[in-house]
């Protein structure tokens, strides 16, 4: 039997409490050309060693003392939630219900014992290609998933910029502010994945300023009552752009566009909602858009200083803003700050 070189370097365990068995094994598998077999006499040791190596596959004994092969199947399972169990059965006992608790467990197969070496190569083999298309099949579609979440990110980008285009021609607002809340999502103890999807979603914060007219969204001064009502639709219109969203990171966007303009002390809108009642993405969000919003030039004001925002953002901690948020934007505000050196206007 010829072996390609992949199949060639696979790293193969045989574990049998009986030294001959072992030893037989061991010279047909390394004579048919496998250059990785290991061996072993002892399950507990089995365990082991499949947690330090990894092997591409097993060959296990299923009657033995102290702990049988299910129990080490068992004790294996875990190392696999994303992957098969490597395993090829021996044994001796060919009754129904030892194969199904074995299949159960999650055996690949089964030698039945005294051995036929023929078989034993064909099944060891057979077993090696099976894992070889699997991984390959899994990693093309860790690929895809990967090229399809990219192609979503991009779009959340584009569109969170198209909105921002209506009052910053540059869009460079929601690139800092997104970044920003990153940090401050880090800062907070949220963890590197749950960061990573704030920043991701919160580029769409404000999409719903597409739907504003000039005339309110550009007006260069303060406005009027009515014109303040028409302003706040932003919300509603990003919540309807956002509406039904099928992917988790859609649902997280929506939750930022119509809770970064929440109060912590519930005077704000659209629903009013105080405290915690306000997702943390949305507290977050709040902290990081006025901060930029204050230390950025609009056509209807000039832009403030960083102390003089940051002195806005302690003064109105617990009214506005979470005040351990807060306190955690002023420890990363060095980090806050260069990005506006990355992302000038």
């Amino acid at each position: 039997m010829t072996l390609d070189p992949i199949s060639r370097s696979a790293r193969i365990l045989v574990v049998d409490d009986e030294p001959a068995n072992v030893t037989l094994l061991n010279a047909v598998l390394t004579g048919a050309g496998y250059t990785a077999v290991r061996c072993c006499t002892d399950p507990r040791e089995a365990v082991r060693l499949h947690q330090d190596n990894r092997f591409d596959l097993i060959l296990l004994d299923i009657r033995m003392p102290g702990m049988d092969g299910f129990a080490v199947m068992e004790r294996l399972a875990p190392l696999h939630k994303d992957d098969f169990l490597p395993v090829i059965v021996l044994t001796a006992q060919d009754d129904r219900e030892t194969r199904r608790r074995a299949l159960s467990l999650g055996a690949r197969d089964f030698v039945t014992k005294p051995f036929s070496m023929d078989e034993v190569l064909l099944r060891v083999r057979n077993e090696l290609e099976v894992r070889a298309l699997h991984q390959s099949l899994e990693e093309r579609v860790r690929a895809r998933t990967q090229e399809l979440l990219q192609t979503q990110h991009e779009v959340l980008r584009r569109l969170g910029r198209a909105g921002e285009y209506r009052d910053n021609e540059t869009g460079t607002h929601v690139m800092r502010m997104a970044h920003s809340c990153r940090l401050l999502a880090l800062a907070a103890g949220l963890g590197k994945t749950h960061a990573e999807n704030i920043f991701q979603a919160s580029q769409m914060h404000d999409i719903g300023k597409i739907g504003i007219p000039d005339s309110v969204l550009l007006k260069p001064g303060r406005l009027e009552a009515d014109e303040w009502e028409i302003m706040k639709r932003h919300v509603a219109i990003s919540g309807e752009i956002l509406s039904n969203p099928t992917s988790e990171l859609l649902k997280l966007a929506r939750v930022i566009a119509l809770t970064h303009h929440e109060k912590y002390d519930g005077s704000g809108y659209p629903k009013g909602l105080a405290g915690d009642e306000i997702p943390i993405e949305g507290r977050i969000a709040a902290i990081c858009d006025v901060f930029d919003a204050l230390t950025s030039e609009r056509p209807y004001k000039s832009a403030w200083t960083v102390d003089e925002a940051m002195t806005f953002l302690r003064t109105n901690a617990g009214i506005m803003h979470d005040p351990r948020l807060v306190t955690l934007f002023e420890g990363i505000l060095p980090k806050v700050v260069a990005l506006r050196e990355r992302f000038a206007d």
